[in-house]
């Protein structure tokens, strides 16, 4: 029996949690929201309120009992990286990557995980991480955990915790993952599900290989925390993180600021207008183009294409390559001719592509002044005010 309390709103905060106590609690729910149900009889609302997103997500999917009983579904996103370096008060746009590749766009971790420490400049930062994140006093340090904890999918966490090292270790393809944790590729089917349904991670289509998506980790704290945290936890509890912290930092560059970059850079991409490509990208993705003639690979770390249409060959409107802590030169531009050349063999259209070269460190004077013209976009152009 559900009772409804005359009340113009009902909030229910950390509904997962109650569903797992009360598995007929949805069913509940639906009764008191039918026509004669006791909610409209009173005139209620029901808020329904949870951070479990697997959860969450389902209640008003296929046959579940509330679906068709709900007059709104918000998703409430992190901050864009511009917004999120706004609101922790960073002004330096290097600094602001740097702090962004660790807590990302969660509002809360500001204000009620770090009671407002924020770094005052580039000099401050580490020592922002050894007080903050790496500090076991500070809630911030366990909180990569609780996230995955929360998931009421999630069981066996140490599998869970072994993907997710995989893929913040660079191995982002289902048969990668699978190598890396010593297991079979038909494996690794079931996890990935739970945590793209749970927001944990995201899958991403190569828009030049058919049938060979990469999983990248939505949450950066989680990154860190694989990366970083977990190899060094006993340490980090016995509160030696300064030596943690100085023996990382080759891996916090390459493993968690490097990939975050690239994020970043396909974002911008992404948010443009028409003026920087032409048109409104349909598709911005990380990719590869394979060089047969050569026997190599060439990444793509910002492919912008247009919008399907049907009868016409798929147009690339930029292809693109990110270095976040090395000048970039001519070098990096022949790739991105060579991989323009072998996209056109394929079938694409490329008579418009843009070559885009995206550097945290600047770019060289060849560079600049290739005949090519090709489109550099630094740290202050990614953070230019819209």
């Amino acid at each position: 029996m559900f009772a409804v309390v005359a009340a113009d709103l009902i909030i229910l905060d950390e509904f997962p949690y109650l569903t797992k106590a009360t598995p007929a609690l949805p069913s509940l729910l639906q009764r008191a929201l039918d026509p004669r149900g006791p909610a409209r009889t009173a005139g209620s609302r029901i808020l329904l309120c949870g951070s479990a997103m697997s959860v969450m997500g389902g209640l008003l999917s296929g046959s579940a009992p509330l679906r068709g009983r709900a007059s709104l579904e918000l998703v409430v996103k992190p901050l864009g990286y511009r917004q999120a370096g706004e609101f922790w008060g960073i002004d330096d746009p290097r600094l602001a990557v740097l702090v962004h590749s660790i807590v990302g766009g969660t509002p809360a971790y500001r204000r009620e995980f770090v009671a407002g420490d924020a770094p005052e400049s580039l000099a401050d930062f580490d020592s922002w991480v050894l007080r903050t994140v790496l500090n076991p006093q500070v809630p911030l340090f366990r909180e990569a955990r609780y996230l995955l904890a929360e998931e009421t999918e999630i069981r066996d966490v140490a599998l869970y915790h072994a993907v997710l090292a995989a893929i913040a270790n660079g191995n982002t393809t289902r048969g990668g993952i699978a190598s890396a944790i010593g297991r079979s590729s038909t494996d690794m089917a079931h996890p990935l599900a739970v945590l793209e349904d749970s927001q944990l991670i995201v899958r991403e289509a190569d828009p030049f290989q058919k049938g060979k998506p990469v999983f990248r980790i939505a949450e950066p704290l989680i990154v860190f925390y694989e990366a970083i945290m977990r190899r060094h936890w006993t340490p980090l509890e016995r509160g030696n993180q300064a030596a943690a912290w100085q023996s990382s930092q080759a891996t916090f560059f390459s493993q968690v600021v490097g990939p975050h970059f690239e994020t970043i850079c396909r974002e911008w991409a992404m948010s443009v207008g028409p003026e920087v490509f032409g048109e409104l990208p349909g598709q911005v993705a990380g990719a590869v183009v394979k060089d047969p003639d050569r026997r190599s690979q060439i990444q793509i770390d910002v492919a912008v294409l247009a919008p399907e249409e049907p009868g016409r060959r798929r147009r690339i409107l930029s292809l693109g390559e990110v270095k976040w802590d090395r000048t970039m030169t001519a070098g990096h531009l022949d790739r991105l001719t060579r991989a323009r050349d072998l996209l056109s063999g394929k079938g694409y259209d490329v008579s418009d592509t843009i070559l885009a070269c995206y550097s945290g460190a600047g770019f060289d004077q060849n560079l600049r002044s290739s005949p090519e013209k090709p489109l550099l976009v630094d740290l202050e152009t990614l953070y230019a005010r819209e």
